[in-house]
């Protein structure tokens, strides 16, 4: 299953919905606003950081650049829309909204 997050952790639950659901062997895509969740220092890295224990947790490039953000957690992997797609047509996808 293909788990996508596209709401920032500090405005909205949909990525502790999602990992309450997340099971292992699963993916988490962030993107748009989600890919925050992904960055270094914050409230949200521990619970990100021990998330990516069973799942991979990818982060969408376009939408981490147009955040500027710069310092990811170790182990996110980030992917382009053409790595977006091939998730896509790989996995079942699920959308937290």
């Amino acid at each position: 299953m293909l788990h996508t997050v596209n709401k920032s952790p500090f405005q909205n639950t949909s990525l502790e919905s999602c990992l309450r659901f997340v099971r292992e062997g699963d993916v988490i895509l962030l993107i748009e606003d989600g890919v925050v969740a992904a960055t270094v220092g914050t409230s949200k890295a521990d619970m990100v950081t021990e998330a990516m224990k069973k799942v991979d947790v990818y982060a969408l490039d376009a939408d981490v650049k147009a955040r500027g953000l710069t310092r990811l957690l170790d182990g996110i992997k980030v992917t382009d829309y053409a790595g977006f797609v091939d998730l896509v047509d790989q996995h079942k996808v699920q959308s937290w909204l």
